[in-house]
């Protein structure tokens, strides 16, 4: 398959999925942008329209992404809008406040509920889709966080360690198929999502620096990419730190 045409984005309204958005209009590609909070998503369907050239397609609908039940209607609307999907980026979750789920245990069920379950559940439904279309591109946007536990947010990094073993095992079924399944692990990025950080130094990225990454992948067809590329390193060193050490590290 070359670069996808037609691309369904779950979690458009977050900023690197608005970056991604704009550069893969820039490929040519005709969207169909799925997202929470109706008035911000129709916000970027009529900006997206604005930059598309007359024969691109902008559409979209807002949804609530934990209501897993949608999902077959969701992809259906898109297959309609679109005429096919032949890229699925998945992009939509929150972080959640560590402390609180710590007292609470609820907040941790919805936490892995949000970046876990209802990501692979959506990747499920593309999957199942595209096997019987015979092409396709699974992308989700998983995180550095989910390499190894940290106390500092260890309830995020396990939603995110499950989404990246489900992801791998889906790339292992589906790839004598030739659908490609892309996780994309982020470190640190300036989004409103991360706010209430102290956003300083090299290891901060911008969401567009995200988003020129995550279409470099895509056109490679990779399997996994750190953005940005430095990222590797880290998670390489952090991960073969012996737990000895490393439960006495304040990470």
């Amino acid at each position: 398959m070359n670069f996808p045409h037609r691309v369904l984005v779950f979690g458009a309204t977050s900023a690197i999925a608005q970056a991604t958005a704009r550069r893969l209009l820039q490929q040519g590609c005709d969207l169909h942008l799925i997202g929470r909070n109706q008035t911000k998503l129709q916000t970027i369907i009529d900006d997206l329209k604005v930059r598309a050239a007359p024969a691109q397609k902008v559409s979209g609908e807002a949804a609530d992404l934990d209501n897993l039940t949608d999902f077959p209607h969701l992809f259906d609307t898109a297959t309609t809008a679109l005429g096919s999907i032949d890229a699925v980026l998945i992009a939509h979750g929150s972080l959640p406040d560590q402390k609180a789920c710590e007292t609470n245990f609820s907040n941790t069920l919805a936490a892995l509920h949000t970046n876990g379950i209802s990501a692979i559940a959506l990747a499920d439904e593309a999957a199942r889709r595209m096997l019987i279309q015979g092409y396709g591109l699974i992308a989700a946007i998983s995180s550095v966080a989910g390499d190894r536990g940290r106390q500092s947010n260890y309830v995020y990094g396990a939603a995110k360690g499950m989404l990246n073993i489900y992801l791998q095992g889906l790339r292992n079924r589906l790839a004598p198929s030739g659908i490609n399944v892309l996780t994309i692990k982020p470190g640190f990025v300036d989004t409103p999502m991360t706010a209430a950080f102290e956003k300083k130094g090299i290891l901060w990225a911008s969401a567009d620096d995200i988003a020129r990454g995550i279409i470099s992948a895509m056109h490679k067809r990779r399997d996994i990419v750190y953005l940005p590329w430095f990222w590797c390193g880290i998670m390489f060193i952090i991960r073969t730190i012996p737990e000895r050490l490393f439960k006495k590290l304040k990470l």
